[in-house]
């Protein structure tokens, strides 16, 4: 082994890190302003977990909150419980939240009964993913969260982990418009 070959790892390492920390701040920065284009929610369907179908006109007229999400998603775990809280909070002011799965069903079904969720969870398969990417998510990634107001357009989308604050200053803002 030479001299050189360990300065060379070092600096192959220190590439690799520096590459993977500009991604991450790439990812965390994608589509988290409200969206250029104005878009309205779509009518769409997809089966709950008791398998009956679901039609996005149950929640017209409601802030709703869109989560695309899988169990097998770090970062959807983690952001499961602030939606959540934030359904208990302002549920009786309007605001629906709505899970769609891109997953197993029955892996959706433990993961729901250990979180104990009480909004709706979908699961939508392939055409889930079809919906988020004509909501915006261009990159399929998850999780992907947008947000629609009472009159059905949407006033933000977010690619990535939605924090609680972001969550709640946007349900604020839509909570004070008529």
């Amino acid at each position: 082994m030479s001299k050189r070959m360990p300065v060379l790892l070092l600096v192959a390492l220190l590439l690799a890190l520096v590459g993977w920390y500009g991604l991450s701040r790439y990812w965390q920065g994608v589509d988290h302003a409200p969206p250029q284009a104005q878009v309205t929610l779509p009518t769409f369907e997809f089966p709950d977990l008791d398998g009956r179908r679901r039609n996005s006109d149950t929640w017209r007229g409601r802030i709703l909150v869109l989560n695309f999400w899988a169990t097998w998603c770090p970062p959807c775990r983690e952001e499961m419980p602030r939606f959540i809280a934030a359904w208990q909070a302002h549920r009786a002011q309007g605001v629906e939240v709505v899970a769609i799965a891109i997953d197993d069903p029955d892996m959706v079904r433990d993961f729901v009964d250990v979180y104990g969720i009480g909004f709706p969870v979908l699961v939508g398969g392939a055409p889930a993913v079809e919906l988020a990417s004509t909501l915006g998510n261009r990159f399929n990634t998850l999780p992907f969260t947008v947000i629609f107001d009472r009159q059905g357009r949407r006033r933000y989308q977010q690619v990535g982990e939605i924090s609680a604050e972001t969550l709640e200053g946007q349900l604020q803002s839509l909570l004070q418009r008529p």
